[in-house]
Formats: C-alpha cells, sequence, structure tokens
C-alpha cells in the first residue's frame, strides 16, 4: 500500500522533510544527541566526514572510523523529537521513498544516545557514565501508538502509579537492547532511568510557577523497584527512543554522563569534558566492535 503525501512528506529534492536526508546520507549505526554543537563534538573523532546537513535543529554528520561508517544527528530535546527523528531515519531504509511502499526486507538500525542527566541516588556520583537498562517514560509518546507493556514489566509501574496518578501521566516501561547493553555498555553502571516531558515543572523544579507536585521526584526516587533496583536518573529523550525502536524494529541504547545530583543539589564542575570523556568512550566500544 502505497503511504499518502500528507503522512510521509519529502522535500523537493526528494529528502524526508524534517531531517533533509536521503537514504544514502546515514550509516546503519546512529549516535544520538540533544545539542546540535554536540553532532561536531563527536564527529571530530571521525577520520573523515563525509556527509554535513542541518535543517531546523537537526544536524547530521557521517563519516568513518577506520572501515566502520558512523552517522550522528542532533535531535534537540524532548521525546516529541524523538519521535520525529526515529520516524523519519526508519523511513529512510525501510520506505522505498519513489513508491512510498514499506520494504519488504526491512533494516534495523542501531541507536545510541549520547546524552547527559542527573542523578536519583546519592551514591551516584557526578561526572560518572550510566546506561540506561530500563526506561519509564512519564512523557506521554507512546501512548499515541499501540505499545502495550507486558505482565511481567508492570512490576516496575505498580510502586510508581500511586505517585504519579494526580498528575495525568501514564507510565510506560522499555527496556533497552541486551546486545548493546552486553558490548558498548558491558562496563558502564546500568540503571532504571525516568524520561520526563520537561525540564522545570515535570522535573519538580521551581522558579516563577510551583508544579502541582514538587516532590513528586523525591518520592519516586525511594521506591524499591524488583530485583532490588531504584531510579537512577532523570532525562527528557530515553522513553521515546527506547519505545520508537521497540515498535520499529531496531536496537537502542541511552548512554548519559551524570552531571547533576538531585539528591546533594550539586552540579559537574567541568561537564565539557565530562561529556567529552564518554563520546570517547562509546566511539572507542562502537569502532572497535566490542
Amino acid at each position: 500500500m502505497q503511504i499518502e503525501e500528507s503522512e510521509l512528506i519529502l522535500n523537493a529534492d526528494g529528502s524526508i522533510y524534517h531531517l533533509n536526508l536521503l537514504p544514502e546520507d546515514i550509516s546503519d549505526t546512529i549516535f544520538l544527541v540533544g545539542d546540535p554543537d554536540r553532532v561536531e563534538e563527536v564527529s571530530r573523532y571521525f577520520d573523515t566526514v563525509e556527509v554535513r546537513k542541518q535543517k531546523r535543529e537537526f544536524v547530521t554528520h557521517t563519516g568513518f572510523i577506520g572501515k566502520k561508517r558512523l552517522t550522528c544527528i542532533s535531535t534537540g530535546i524532548g521525546t516529541d523529537n524523538i519521535d520525529i527523528v526515529l520516524t523519519e531515519l526508519d523511513a529512510l531504509v525501510n520506505i522505498d521513498l519513489q513508491t512510498r511502499k514499506i520494504k519488504e526486507d526491512l533494516t534495523a538500525l542501531n541507536f545510541i544516545r549520547i546524552g547527559t542527566c542527573g542523578s536519583l541516588q546519592n551514591d551516584i556520583e557526578i561526572d560518572t557514565f550510566l546506561a540506561s537498562e530500563y526506561a519509564i517514560g512519564l512523557d506521554g509518546l507512546l501512548g499515541f501508538y499501540n505499545f502495550e507493556v507486558s505482565a511481567e514489566d508492570m512490576q516496575f509501574l505498580e510502586p510508581i502509579l500511586p505517585i504519579v496518578k494526580n498528575l495525568g501521566v501514564h507510565p510506560v516501561i522499555i527496556k533497552g537492547s541486551e546486545i548493546l547493553l552486553n558490548t558498548v555498555a558491558r562496563d558502564m553502571r546500568k540503571g532504571v532511568t525516568l524520561t520526563n516531558s520537561g525540564f522545570y515543572g515535570p522535573q519538580g523544579r521551581s522558579v516563577r510557577i510551583t508544579p502541582k507536585d514538587k516532590n513528586y521526584i523525591d518520592e519516586l526516587s525511594k521506591v524499591e523497584l524488583p530485583g532490588g533496583r531504584k531510579f537512577t536518573n532523570m532525562e527528557m529523550e530515553t522513553s521515546g527512543i527506547y519505545g520508537m525502536s521497540k515498535l520499529l524494529g531496531h536496537h537502542a541504547l541511552s548512554c548519559n554522563a551524570i552531571l547533576a545530583n538531585r539528591v546533594s543539589g550539586t552540579f559537574s564542575k567541568d561537564p565539557h569534558k565530562t561529556t567529552d570523556r564518554l563520546i570517547q568512550y562509546v566511539l572507542g566500544k562502537v569502532a572497535a566492535g566490542s
């Protein structure tokens, strides 16, 4: 069945609408970063860069480390942008843009987020790295899709439902790619990541407007999850990346540098250095094929 023009929008040159990319512009391993400026911080470690494109906040660089072709793209902030980026990247490899038909043989991409976040536990030190074994979404994106949570995974959600019931959110939980967790993130601390829909009120911050429930993040950080786990960190993209990847048949991993500790109220003295160390770590693992 042909996908209508209003559903899959292309630019005059045949590129996908928001990202301004053609199928040949991307590799099958894609680093996702929020900040457009961070794309250059990643690609400067490539041996060569063959593609440089930008439209709006979406910056894309594709190049090589050795013989491995890699892509880095900025998503901007939030799961609303993740919906755009992952849908359009999937379309580049799994839809024939000429005929507007889904291909018979589908391609699974590897999405690796290189991001920053705040920790929710005292024992997770600032400037360390953490990979999301699970993501719990409080953002609402996956509620627009037919996304089902298994009975086993519901055990993670049951303890938090009473805490968030008055906020109008419907939490979901998604596990990261076992393959990427066991290779790229093998030596990283693993955690359970909360993904929020905003930076201020949704994360319990007060500036000039007081959130409906300023303390719910503190309450969530104390919850004991199955297996003795606790919520480890909080950010704004991971559940969207994991959920969309699961629905579309891709592999996803979120690696984050801990820049803030919400319990102690402290922040990294050199966030750029910490983020750069994470970039080099992840690139090294991927380039080595480990």
